[in-house]
């Protein structure tokens, strides 16, 4: 069955329930960014693969949103569907609701599955619907009448994660986060992003590939602490744990039943972005609800100092990983055979065989000379290009490790290129350095600093059509808020003040649809420098420790400090990785590491 026959099959429901429009997120029922195969409905009716995206389906028309990531991959995947792009922050592109807006007549009705919707999103529709005077219906998952072949839902089994690598317990954890809901005049919170929950509980599952998390809400009152698990997932060790623990395992499928039968005693708190439409229908009625991030949101991004030393640790196994891959890549490149699968095989199978390794953090991306200008490429059997010793080759992989994530992007030169390839990729150099040596005041966000790694490029009129950082996990989502760092931020979305702890990516790129793609991104935390008169400095220090390629530096076109950072940075990753090479690797790393 094609994309347009499950459309109209979807439509056929839509009539026979009087339904006009229906809209599909990517997300599952707990806002996560990545999902499962069993939640990917929007993938299933318009044949996009990308992580974001959300399909709008009326009677006669559809539209799918997605951002810069995706523009020229969602362009390829929609073709021959009669699904229209719509590129998400272009000029003059409406948003959901604003297109909405424009065709909905007066009474009609609009559908969506509330699990999968957030209470943001949800409140938006509401007043749209509210001004069309038209019905919302918010308990239907059509898609799920059509996909006969739909998947299971995932169960794996959830694992402990050693409390001393976790640098807190479970308990002091519940006692920050009960300690937060008190700063907020609240006594109740209910939790179901799923990084949250298996930070708070210091365990880990295996339910979203590359991301440790499983499926799971929890309920946490003064003086009780629900968790809510499928019984296929848990084993005896971790029920032992729960239970140790003064924690109330209860069935993940009766989280609904549980959420109506609650006697809250005082206002119960609820994350906008991150809880799901549903639960705020079913509790506004019942109790006063107080809208506010997640505490544990940002407990969870501000890494203790255990952590950050397992980090350390484990970047520099990383680093190494990457290193063995540019040395692999270089020297083999049109010697043997090549493709954008099996380099990003072998890159996955070096990090295998590294010491404590889990799982990708994320599926590789390996892509080819015009395929790296799409930032989240897939290489597939079906479509993927044979590598030669001519142009570049962008690589962003990353690991999931006990200890750390990891996420790494190089882009290397294979052969001959052009001068504006070597322009493009020294101005990307120069910006992901600039920021990775920045110092700024305390109170600063990543707005504040996202100048410093796209000015190189602005200068030439150039922009990437994304953020430059994202927060990364710890054995938990390779991207984690609440900090980024970017210029700009949607409607109503909160900036995060950079605390000590907090880590990030710095990933600026350049995207030249047709021709190539170059990124460069290296992983920092947040630490305090000086303390003066002037306030509280900040400043970023290292995880990663890849060398950057000097056959596509253009020196001519640096500042001396930029020169400066680039063999700053060069000596450190020689410092740190040679002790852990032998001899001949040594030798190589001197070389792809020299001064220049």
């Amino acid at each position: 069955m094609d994309i347009a026959e499950r459309i109209n099959r979807l439509r056929k429901l839509m009539q026979d329930m009087q339904i006009d429009y229906y809209y599909i997120t990517t997300s599952d029922y707990h806002n996560s960014e990545y999902v499962d195969e069993y939640f990917k409905e929007r993938e299933y009716l318009s044949g996009f693969t990308g992580s974001n995206g959300n399909l709008l389906i009326g009677r006669e028309s559809a539209g799918l949103w997605t951002d810069g990531r995706y523009f020229i991959q969602a362009q390829r995947e929609l073709e021959g569907s009669g699904i229209t792009l719509f590129r998400m922050g272009e000029e003059g592109v409406p948003t959901v609701e604003a297109y909405l807006d424009e065709h909905l007549k007066e009474g009609q009705t609009l559908a969506f599955d509330g699990r999968c919707i957030s209470i943001e999103m949800g409140e938006k529709l509401e007043k749209l619907m509210e001004k069309k005077e038209g019905k919302i219906c918010y308990e239907l998952d059509l898609p799920n009448g059509i996909w006969k072949e739909r998947p299971g839902r995932k169960a794996e089994k959830i694992f402990l994660l050693p409390e001393k690598i976790c640098g807190l317990s479970f308990e002091e954890k519940l006692m920050l986060v009960r300690n937060a809901l008190t700063d907020q005049n609240c006594s109740n919170l209910v939790l179901s992003k799923l990084d949250d929950i298996m930070w708070l509980f210091n365990v880990r599952g295996g339910d979203i590939e590359c991301n440790p998390v499983a499926l799971s809400y929890s309920i946490i009152t003064p003086d009780e602490c629900l968790l809510f698990l499928q019984e296929k997932a848990l084993t005896e060790e971790v029920i032992n744990y729960l239970e140790k623990k003064s924690v109330t395992l209860k069935d993940y499928d009766s989280f609904e039943k549980v959420l109506k039968r609650i006697s809250w005693q005082g206002k119960v708190l609820l994350d906008k972005t991150n809880s799901n439409y549903t639960i705020h229908k079913l509790l506004e009625n019942r109790v006063e609800v107080i809208f506010h991030t997640n505490p544990t949101e940002k407990l969870k991004a501000g890494k203790n100092e255990v952590e950050r030393e397992q980090m350390r640790q484990v970047y520099l196994k990383d680093s190494l990983v990457v290193c063995r891959f540019m040395r692999w890549l270089k020297e083999n490149v049109g010697k043997i055979p090549m493709t954008e699968l099996s380099a990003g095989a072998y890159m996955d199978n070096l990090r295998r065989q590294t010491e404590g390794f889990l799982d990708l953090s994320f599926p590789t991306i390996c892509a080819y000379k015009e395929n790296a200008a799409m930032m989240h490429y897939q290489a597939s059997e079906e479509n993927h290009k044979e590598i030669t010793a001519e142009g570049m080759l962008l690589i962003d992989s990353g690991g999931q490790y006990l200890g750390g994530t990891t996420d790494v992007t190089r882009t290397y030169c294979l052969g001959e290129v052009t001068g504006e390839m070597k322009d493009h990729y020294t101005a990307v150099v120069m910006g992901m350095l600039r920021l990775l040596n920045a110092k700024f005041l305390y109170g600063c966000t990543g707005r504040n600093l996202d100048i410093l790694a796209r000015g190189s490029l602005w200068e030439m009129g150039i922009d990437y059509k994304c953020g430059t950082g994202h927060g990364i996990g710890y054995m938990l989502n390779v991207h984690e808020g609440p900090q980024n760092i970017r210029w700009r931020f949607a409607e109503g979305s909160a900036e995060a003040v950079l605390e000590e702890g907090m880590v990030l990516s710095d990933e600026p790129g350049v995207y030249k649809g047709g021709s190539h793609g170059i990124r460069i991104e290296n992983i920092m935390v947040v630490k305090k420098a000086e303390k003066n008169e002037d306030g509280q400095f900040m400043e970023f220090e290292g995880l990663t420790w890849a060398p950057i390629d000097l056959e596509l530096i253009n020196k001519e076109m640096m500042e001396k400090k930029d020169i400066d950072n680039l063999n700053r940075y060069h000596r450190l990753v020689y410092e740190k990785l040679s002790p852990l090479m032998e001899e001949e690797e040594k030798k190589w790393l001197e070389q792809v590491t020299r001064q220049i």
